[in-house]
């Protein structure tokens, strides 16, 4: 359960609830006007997500964009009719009954726990199962659109049966509509696969294998750029930087707990001189080989360990989605071993550490949430009470507003997620903040304590960027693919008139290269227009235009990938500008 610390305005809050019941309302209604259109349709499931609705069907042919609005036109004469959605409870034997010929809700049915009530909803003829909530009928579900077509497999199981999807959305307003379609079409601009594909960042081989990135030169080039700017800035705040392997031994993942809690995301092992090897799906365990390499004081602590480590997490195909769900990723991890009396130091260390490196991005808005103790924990009540506090008071000191993911914490302790919002204020999962009770005594992890006696360290895990793969994806969807000056793969294209001035242009580029910027030189025997088309679209900040004139007086013709058109500017000047860019990371 959510909870606000700084409470959402109550108008605020009842509509996204009402917002809500509105998209479970309309993923009903399409149901119905599918089940219209196929009388034999197989349901899957319907539920309301953050901006609209999806609903997964098994028909006998593959939906048409004329059917999406047959589908709506069915849709908004139930909303004109009014028609009241009416709550049930039912038995589990009449339940089964109710949807005999529905296969796919009699498995949902079999995995409801025996002492759960099971209830369903309806409007008219149609009934579905559902623990809703809805709106009061069907006149109520606002102004509502069928947006596109997919292929998703059960339950996301590429063993299951392909489904087909239709997602729609519902708004309170047809104004409100207009504007997430604005959204949704910006989005659909920036989206990253396809910018990646055009500007030749990154790509997916079937032959390597779904959810495993490779990097092109320009995409490696940035993700360069950010690594070495993380390593900078974290030297800078006494971090001390380590490496580990990619597989360890089955019983460092059986004392770690992964083997138990974590297996099925978890690749098959390899056997190597007789022994279990893993792949790695998290670095922590390696950290804590460090960490236990020597007997610790506590004068030592804290030590922070830190790590650009790349793992691999088995995700059915269903779900990988270019660079923001893989199977291979590179995660900016640390870890922060600390004597009680320094969490909440770490924490507002991390922190502060946090803001100032999303800041270097663009990034300006978060969503901040504090998740506390799960039924299942482990550790004692005092120790998640001690950890909570200590991420409250940090949190709270920088006068942060939260909210409260009541039981949202991990079996092993207290965390605090950030999201960061986007240009088109969506919020994405960076950085997490985790207290953790359970590897330190799994490990046996101790130091020496100023009384002589051993005493047990508290362990903190901590992503400020997330995966790499993941920011990245982030990243290009903030910026369009218009990366700033100092992460542009490309700060400034120089482009040729003519063959006569590729000389010129050779000196201009060489300039530039010297000065530590990022040049290409453009000498095709092409038309200018379209060397500087292709420029812009390959969204390079700097195009520098020589000919006659330029080579004759030393000057460049400076174009902005903003559309600002300086004109004739001396190339000394022209540098200067690229450097303050640079410098100021603009």
């Amino acid at each position: 359960m959510m909870q606000s610390h700084k409470k959402q305005p109550k108008a605020a809050q009842e509509l996204e609830e009402l917002r809500h019941r509105m998209r479970h309302s309309a993923s009903h209604m399409l149901a119905d006007a599918v089940l219209r259109m196929f009388p034999d349709a197989r349901l899957g499931i319907g539920p309301p997500t953050e901006d609209g609705f999806y609903y997964d069907f098994d028909v006998p042919r593959p939906f048409t964009p004329e059917d999406l609005e047959s589908l709506e036109a069915d849709m908004r004469q139930a909303a004109a009719s009014d028609i009241p959605f009416e709550h049930s409870e039912v038995g589990r034997g009449e339940a089964l009954e109710l949807f005999s010929l529905q296969p796919y809700k009699l498995e949902v049915i079999q995995d409801i726990p025996a002492e759960e009530t099971i209830t369903t909803y309806r409007h008219g003829v149609f009934v579905d199962l559902c623990a809703g909530p809805h709106v009061e009928s069907t006149g109520r579900v606002g102004a509502f659109k069928l947006l596109s077509i997919a292929g998703a497999y059960w339950r996301g199981d590429e063993r299951r049966p392909m489904l087909q999807r239709i997602y729609g959305t519902a708004w309170e307003s047809q104004e409100a509509l207009d504007d997430f379609l604005h959204r949704l079409e910006e989005a659909q601009r920036r989206d990253h696969r396809k910018l990646g594909r055009e500007l030749d960042l990154y790509s997916v081989s079937d032959e390597v294998g779904p959810g495993l990135i490779i990097w092109h030169p320009k995409g490696a080039l940035i993700r360069s750029i950010i690594e070495d700017h993380w390593r900078a800035q974290h030297l800078r705040r006494s971090y001390n930087l380590v490496y580990s392997p990619h597989m360890g031994r089955s019983r460092l993942w059986e004392t770690s707990g992964h083997l138990g809690f974590y297996r099925e995301n978890m690749y098959d092992a390899m056997e190597v001189e007789g022994q279990e090897y893993f792949i790695k799906p998290m670095n922590c365990p390696f950290h804590i080989q460090v960490y236990r390499s020597s007997k610790r004081s506590y004068r030592e602590l804290p030590l922070r360990y830190a790590e650009l480590g790349t793992v691999y997490r088995y995700e059915r195909t269903g779900v990988l989605h270019g660079l923001m769900r893989v199977r291979g990723f590179t995660q900016d991890d640390a870890h922060i071993f600390c004597r009680p009396d320094q969490v909440e130091a770490e924490v507002v260390g991390v922190l502060d550490f946090t803001f100032d490196l999303l800041r270097t991005y663009g990034f300006e808005e978060y969503d901040i949430y504090l998740a506390t103790r799960p039924e299942k924990a482990v550790g004692e009540p005092e120790q998640w009470e001690f950890a909570t506090a200590s991420l409250r008071h940090a949190i709270e000191g920088l006068g942060l507003e939260y909210v409260v993911d009541e039981g949202g914490g991990a079996f092993y302790g207290p965390k605090v997620d950030i999201k960061i919002r986007d240009a088109l204020g969506r919020a994405w999962q960076c950085t997490t903040v985790q207290f953790d009770f359970n590897l330190p005594e799994r490990f046996d992890l101790g130091f020496v304590g100023a009384d002589g006696h051993e005493h047990r360290p508290y362990m903190v895990h901590r992503a400020l960027l997330g995966s790499l793969e993941r920011f990245l994806g982030v990243l290009i969807e903030h910026y369009g693919g218009a990366f700033p000056v100092w992460l542009a793969p490309v700060q400034a294209v120089v482009i040729t008139i003519a063959d006569r001035h590729l000389e010129y242009a050779t000196k201009v580029t060489s300039r530039l290269e010297e000065a530590g910027i990022r040049a290409h030189l453009d000498g095709r025997n092409e038309r200018m227009n379209l060397k500087i088309r292709e420029a812009q679209l390959q969204k390079v900040p700097y195009m520098l235009v020589v000919g006659d004139r330029e080579a004759q007086d030393g000057t460049v013709a400076l174009r902005l990938r903003s559309g600002e058109n300086p004109g004739p500017t001396p190339l000394a000047a022209v540098i200067s500008r690229l450097q303050e860019d640079i410098a100021a990371r603009k």
